[in-house]
């Protein structure tokens, strides 16, 4: 009979702890440690896989990967850099009802359908059967070669691998599984690093790419110990407000691909459609010759885009004025604030500052700096840019405007998207490749924020 002891585990990072403590030693959390009960099997096996294995020589390992197997959906293989990797294990988190199920489906049926009638196991622990086949026909997505299996225990789910040999599994959701090895509920610590651990030793073992389905805290941090984006090959986020129809997958880990690489999707009756141009799409709204707006380039992962950046600044009647921002860094627009009020001489201690990314973006990117500034300055004079310019550059406590990367592909965006003034760093300018911007585009170098206020008055 297997012994059994009582540990502490923290639910932010997985720590164990023999006795209960109100701060977890390892992450700071306080009051994260929850009791579970565990059995001694890890020596056993352990002992059971250790052996037949032997070193390679670092010379004589192999760099050749596996050909990427294409999902079906261009913004889905963007994101993941080109396709999926064979004996890779994804992990795709997002918010309940964000359309997570709905993408997995619409990739597993396309890609069943283009490798060959080779079978694709869809394991479900949350819906029933007839839930999931009402998805796929409304998706259109309902594939003879994918296998679904309801089942919520890990011993099966790993049995029944083996038995049909699929060339992608896909889990929804990482927190329904439960290991009869262990003795805790389902989704606790425990219970999510041993079933991700097991079934990232099976990709590696047996070749199948892994697909894991995980929920985000209130916090907005995946629901699990850190360990979990540890063990897998990329980490995705499913992002959007579920009041309007886009989504944006984002990637902030990729072993296979550039990382903070971005997918446009937009949610219809028939499911999730890729956005091929999304700089279209964040600017197709935008009001003509409004004070505050401002568009911006912005690079996420290898894709330059255009934003909008808006900005209403008006008088308060409270003792502390309100800075308040969405899809930029709230702390980085009370910054540019101090820095247009000291700097520039515009005053902003009795105003109210608004600040927002439109079409629901987030840019974390310095390079918005100056667009933020501008759109600022012009809702305080009431003027509004030129809506033909696009602007991007750093700006730094001194009021300097320092040079940004990928300049380039910034300005050759938002040509192709119609515009012809860029105002962008002076340092960027003088390190700018002519031969890779349109000959029609007109430059203008910026030094300080003074220079940018001179253009706006």
């Amino acid at each position: 009979m297997a012994k059994q002891r009582t540990v502490f585990v923290c639910g932010g990072c997985g720590y164990e702890s023999p006795k209960w403590a109100g701060k977890c030693p390892e992450c700071g959390a306080w009051n994260s440690f929850a009791e579970e009960i565990v059995e001694k099997t890890a020596a056993k096996r352990s002992a059971a896989r250790g052996g037949g294995i032997e070193p390679t020589a670092l010379s004589d390992v192999s760099t050749t990967v596996g050909r990427r197997l294409s999902t079906g959906l261009s913004e889905l293989d963007r994101v993941l850099g080109g396709g999926m990797v064979p004996g890779s294990v994804i992990l795709l988190g997002g918010d309940p009802g964000i359309g997570k199920s709905t993408l997995l489906l619409q990739a597993l049926s396309a890609c069943a359908g283009a490798q060959g009638r080779v079978p694709v196991l869809y394991v479900s622990g949350e819906e029933s059967a007839a839930q999931i086949r009402l998805r796929g026909e409304r998706l259109d997505a309902l594939s003879p070669d994918v296998l679904l299996f309801c089942e919520t225990s890990l011993e099966a789910i790993l049995e029944q691998v083996r038995r049909t040999k699929p060339a992608l599994l896909a889990v929804d959701s990482i927190q329904t599984l439960a290991s009869e090895a262990l003795t805790s509920i389902p989704g606790s610590v425990s219970q999510v690093r041993e079933a991700a651990g097991r079934l990232t030793r099976l990709a590696k073992e047996e070749g199948v790419t892994v697909w894991l389905v995980g929920h985000l805290t209130k916090e907005g941090s995946l629901a699990g110990p850190k360990i979990l984006e540890h063990l897998v090959d990329t980490v995705a986020y499913f992002e959007g407000d579920r009041g309007t129809p886009y989504r944006i997958l984002r990637a902030v880990k990729n072993r296979f691909g550039s990382t903070n690489e971005i997918g446009v999707f937009e949610m219809k009756a028939g499911g999730l459609f890729p956005v091929e141009n999304p700089s279209a799409l964040f600017l197709t709204e935008r009001p003509e010759k409004a004070p505050g707006s401002v568009v911006t380039g912005a690079i996420e992962g290898t894709r330059p885009l255009l934003a909008e950046i808006q900005a209403l600044v008006a008088g308060t009647r409270l003792g502390t004025p309100r800075r308040t921002s969405i899809g930029v860094d709230s702390l980085r627009t009370q910054l540019l604030a101090a820095v247009l009020e000291k700097r520039g001489g515009v005053t902003l201690s009795d105003q109210d500052i608004f600040v927002n990314a439109a079409g629901g973006l987030t840019i974390s990117e310095p390079a918005a700096d100056l667009a933020i500034v501008a759109a600022m300055a012009s809702s305080v004079f009431s003027k509004a840019v030129d809506p033909l310019a696009v602007i991007f550059g750093e700006v730094g406590l001194a009021g300097e405007v320092r040079a940004v990367s990928q300049a380039e592909a910034r300005i050759g965006e938002g040509f192709r998207m119609g515009f012809k003034r860029f105002w962008i760093p002076k340092g960027s300018l003088e390190r700018l490749d002519k031969s890779q911007v349109p000959r029609e585009a007109q430059l203008e170098g910026i030094e300080h924020v003074g220079q940018l206020l001179d253009r706006l008055v």
